[in-house]
């Protein structure tokens, strides 16, 4: 298991209230969480036994905040130190800062999200004027070992800064971004030619400017710029590109590149709708070492609008357009086709709301099959995942209806329908195509609110669609929930039944029961306890092994304050 501390930023006080209030106050909590485990049929999947622990912690002295949190698992071996991850966010009035494993956002073509081990800054004084910095180890360096059952892709280390620093008031707004990042050629002893690994070089600027005009109007526009050397052995050039300009950030080598980026919109708003157009070009092979993916080689013209209805009641969003790739001719044939996405949301009465959504512009995700989560042994399963899928298409038709004029039974009906046109990619690499997933999800539940009594049943189906083979799993879940003593003791019985099949020919099924308590003593303390039994049973021969499995975890958590 790999595990990732969770920090969240605290609100700071004002120097004002020195002497009127304690002069330090902290607060936070922990947790432990013990977990048993037993199979029959297959090898164990996990240890015998486990642990999972988190805590955190905030230190605030006369508004300046500093809060900690940590996770602490014996899943993971290959770590000599328990701290697999930690982040540190000292926040005092418009000053915060980021330590530890963090990550920040400058823009979607620079600095997004990537995660680094350093540390980083965000100014936001009052007026027009913020600023935000950061510097860090973006990749750990990683020896190649073919020796291992499961080699790993070597790395080098890769570290980074940048800063973006804006003025404005929201509607009228300046940014400029500055991002550079560089391998370390001597961080690994070597690397093999196969494996394709090169240290490399970025250097990217960006430019995001918008203006309020005639009060209803407002545009924007972004202009990135990358360098990008895939192998910095490689003997310097010059170069007449502006950032090739920059020798002080960058060196330009014959295995460099030039890319750029430009988004602008125009929009018009108005009570109870708004207008707009936009236009995006983004170059072939445009990348960023500061952001995990990107779409590029496209050229998108959009024009979007959105309207409220109906005294308020019904929402539309529509965007449409066209989208073309092939900017620089490299390719033998250009795919050009129409793009577009509408989100409609619905609540003529306060006991229905409906909702539905389509989509083909290209994004990134993580998506699970609902059975991911029905059939997970604990909590902790699948906290880290770097498996990220490319949607081409998504759409989504929604439906909740509360019935009854009892107050004291309370009934809903929900019902959810998903489709995504979906291809697998990891680190850039598609690994299949053509695949389409469909999953429907119906939900019943009654609330007895004088018994403090919660009965549901739902229905899931899971279709996946492929080149060679169609699957689909489908079953029913049901659950009861009551609570005790004033609701400090919660619980919950829960079973499903799920059948898989492979063309239409079944081919496993599992049953899983659940039981779960919880209790709290005190408001501080907290204790809980889950059972999980899962069975699976094979229909066809040479399909997956049958086995049973058991998991009982049992946590306890205390929170805390001193003032």
């Amino acid at each position: 298991m790999y595990c990732i501390a969770a920090c969240s930023i605290a609100y700071a006080q004002n120097l004002e209230s020195i002497g009127k209030q304690n002069p330090l106050s902290i607060s936070g909590g922990v947790s432990l969480n013990q977990i048993v485990y037993g199979v029959h049929g297959i090898e164990s999947r996990r240890d015998p036994y486990s642990y999972y622990a988190s805590g955190n912690i905030n230190f605030s002295l006369y508004g300046w905040n500093c809060p900690l949190s940590f996770s602490v698992s014996n899943q993971n071996t290959s770590f000599q130190q328990p701290f697999n991850q930690y982040s540190l966010h000292p926040t005092y009035k418009w000053i915060t800062g980021h330590a530890g494993y963090t990550s920040m956002t400058f823009s979607p073509y620079t600095v997004n999200g990537h995660i680094f081990l350093g540390g980083g800054v965000d100014l936001a004084p009052e007026g027009k004027f913020k600023f935000s910095a950061l510097y860090g180890r973006f990749l750990k360096a990683v020896e190649p070992d073919s020796t291992r059952e499961n080699a790993v892709t070597p790395a080098f280390k890769r570290m980074g800064y940048g800063f973006k620093a804006s003025y404005g008031d929201g509607s009228s707004f300046v940014d400029i971004i500055t991002f550079h990042a560089q391998d370390e050629i001597n961080s690994i002893r070597y690397v093999p030619e196969n494996e394709g690994i090169l240290p490399q070089e970025n250097l990217v600027m960006s430019i995001a400017a918008g203006k309020s005009l005639f009060e209803h109007f407002l545009v924007k526009a972004e202009l990135a710029a990358s360098a990008l050397s895939r192998d910095t052995r490689a003997a310097e050039a010059d170069e007449n590109h502006p950032l090739a300009k920059a020798k002080l950030l960058y060196t330009p080598r014959i295995s460099s590149s030039y890319y750029k980026a430009f988004k602008t919109s125009l929009n018009y708003q108005q009570d109870g709708y708004t207008l707009g157009v936009a236009y995006e070009r983004i170059d072939p092979q445009y990348r960023t070492l500061g952001a995990y993916y990107f779409n590029n080689d496209l050229e998108n013209i959009t024009a979007n609008g959105a309207v409220a209805i109906l005294q308020g009641k019904m929402n539309v969003a529509v965007s449409a357009g066209t989208q073309h790739d092939n900017l620089d001719k490299s390719k033998i044939s250009t795919m050009r086709r129409a793009v577009g996405s509408v989100n409609i949301g619905y609540a003529p009465t306060q006991k229905v709301n409906l909702g539905a959504s389509y989509s083909n512009f290209q994004t990134y995700t993580n998506i699970r099959s609902q059975f991911v989560n029905v059939n997970q042994l604990t909590p902790y399963d699948n906290l880290d995942t770097l498996n990220y899928t490319q949607i081409s298409q998504n759409a989504t038709l929604t439906g909740m209806y509360m019935f009854g004029k009892n107050e004291n039974k309370r009934q809903t009906l929900n019902c959810n329908l998903t489709f995504q046109d979906a291809a697998d990619k990891q680190s850039q690499v598609k690994q299949n195509s053509g695949v389409q997933f469909y999953n429907i999800n119906t939900a019943y539940a009654l609330n007895i609110v004088p018994r403090n009594l919660m009965l549901s049943a739902s229905f899931n189906a899971t279709l996946n669609k492929g080149a060679n083979v169609d699957s689909k799993t489908v079953g029913p879940t049901v659950a009861v929930s009551k609570s005790f003593f004033e609701k400090k003791l919660r619980t919950t019985l829960s079973s499903s039944y799920n059948s898989t099949f492979a063309n239409s020919e079944r081919i496993s099924t599992v049953i899983n029961g659940r039981l779960n308590g919880s209790i709290s003593v005190q408001k501080k303390h907290n204790l809980n306890l889950s059972l999980v039994v899962v069975n699976r049973s094979t229909n066809k021969e040479g399909a997956a092994q049958a086995f049973t499995e058991f998991t009982g975890t049992l946590g306890y958590s205390y929170s805390f304050g001193i003032r």
